[in-house]
């Protein structure tokens, strides 16, 4: 009989997590990071069909990407099958999709301008907004050929069919007065904007909140409206970086103020519930980023903010990283320093002007930008603050990432080949996996003397992730 229970005990079937209902499992499971549960896969014959299970990668991709991303992706999905006239959805294998975010390598982009259309269609620009709201494209202002800012609103439907052309219509709705250069950002399904410069120089720092309405008949319409501030506000810029940092706060940094000076001051604007009014707080700390101008911001989700490039004071473009935490409370920067040699082709980095959008995977994708001589680029890099997970099993005496010079990956770029460019604006789509970008300036010399070799352009691509 003492055999019989020792023999029992020992035998893995009677383990209490073998033993364990499969939701339950899963549940645990989700409590712990990627690297743990291919660990756990290898412990057993169960625990390993367990982890092959679609449902729980499904799961896991909604923890990590947030649900937003896997409901679009499943739409994308459907869509692509209806398009192909399919009799059934095209099937996603999320462990195989979380492995290929996790390893991409590579982008695909698409033209989607049509030049010779009848359509209407925005004018070339650069320092313009671009943002994607309620399934929609939103375009507003810029400065064009001869330092002229402009004070359009376009819209544009994405819709499912992701790589057509897209039908642009203006909005008349006479506000914000014009600019370039402002900070425009999502908060829920609305746009905050602020800032920018005319094209008589004058900086603003008025606070704005523009509406996006589709009706069943697809008529857009877009209201915007001054937003109501306490007594106190950032001084007056342009050419600084903003994001937003949660439900209802907004981040601005640094940018060109009065008289032409460079800023390396921080802002955070905490918004009424139903965005009716908003008050400013001046964020001081020690780190700080230095002044700069040029620059991007990106909330990576949570509490972290990264900050990346720009061109500083003495006018020198910059390749520094730094980090915004909100965790515990504190407000708090700090710097993650890595040495540019030893990042493969890294002494391209350097950059004022370009992208830097949060894609799906949870990294950022930086596009574009130019150097210090003015050199524009059209180059994709892939920026990741994390830990980053594996999920091929390793052995336990293989160190996981490096230094922080692993933290850059530049990607390769096939299909449609835009010109260089900077001062564009990128935004992304709900999943993630689609970038949409849009003018900026490019080389070119259309009239030399009065230009000093300045082009704007008013191109639309896509840019999609290769999985």
């Amino acid at each position: 009989m003492a055999e019989r229970r020792s023999s029992s005990s020992n035998n893995g079937s009677s383990s209490p997590i073998t033993n364990m209902a499969q939701d339950h499992l899963f549940s645990i499971l989700l409590l712990l990071p990627v690297d743990s549960i291919v660990s756990f896969s290898m412990t057993c014959k169960r625990s390993m069909l367990l982890t092959h299970s679609d449902t729980l990668w499904e799961s896991i991709c909604r923890r990590d990407w947030g649900p937003t991303s896997v409901d679009s992706l499943k739409s994308s999905a459907a869509a692509s099958a209806a398009a192909a006239d399919t009799s059934h959805q095209q099937q996603l294998v999320w462990k195989k999709l979380y492995q290929q975010v996790h390893e991409l390598n590579c982008v695909s982009s698409y033209g989607l301008s049509d030049p010779d259309g009848d359509e209407a269609y925005p004018r070339p620009r650069a320092s313009h907004s671009l943002n994607f709201v309620s399934g929609c494209l939103v375009l507003f202002g810029g400065g064009s050929e001869g330092g002229r800012h402009l004070d359009d609103t376009w819209i544009a439907h994405i819709g499912n069919d992701l790589r057509r052309i897209l039908k642009w219509q203006m909005i008349n709705s006479g506000m914000p007065s014009g600019r370039f250069g402002h900070s425009c950002v999502v908060i829920g399904d609305s746009l905050v904007l602020f800032g920018g410069i005319n094209d008589n120089g004058i900086r603003q720092n008025d606070t704005w909140v523009g509406q996006v309405a589709l009706d069943e008949m697809f008529v857009l319409t877009l209201s915007w409206r001054l937003l109501e501030l306490g007594p106190v506000a950032p001084p007056p810029r342009g050419a600084h970086a903003g994001c937003s940092i949660g439900k209802r706060r907004m981040l601005i940094c640094g940018g060109i103020g009065l008289s032409g000076v460079r800023l390396g001051d921080a802002w955070v604007l905490e918004l009424s519930e139903n965005l009716s009014s908003g008050t400013w707080l001046e964020i001081v700390t020690h780190p700080s980023p230095p002044a700069r101008s040029g620059h991007t911001l990106t909330f990576l989700g949570e509490n972290q903010t990264v900050l990346f490039g720009g061109r500083g004071l003495g006018y020198e473009v910059l390749n520094d990283v730094w980090l915004f935490d909100t965790s515990e409370g504190h407000l708090r920067w700090a710097q993650l320093l890595y040495d540019l040699r030893n990042v493969p082709e890294g002494l391209s980095l350097p950059r004022v002007g370009h992208s830097a959008t949060l894609i799906l995977g949870g990294r950022l994708l930086i596009y574009g930008g130019e150097d210090s001589y003015r050199h524009r680029k059209n180059d994709f890099w892939l920026l990741d603050i994390s830990p980053g997970p594996s999920i091929k099993p390793q052995r336990a005496t293989q160190k996981r990432r490096g230094s922080l010079a692993n933290m850059w990956k530049r990607l390769k770029s096939e299909g449609y080949k835009p010109e260089c460019r900077s001062f564009h604006r990128a935004c992304v789509d709900d999943s993630g996996r689609y970038l949409y970008v849009f003018g900026g300036m490019v080389d070119g010399l259309l009239q030399p003397v009065a230009s000093s070799g300045l082009k704007f352009d008013g191109e639309l691509f896509l840019v999609e992730l290769v999985l």
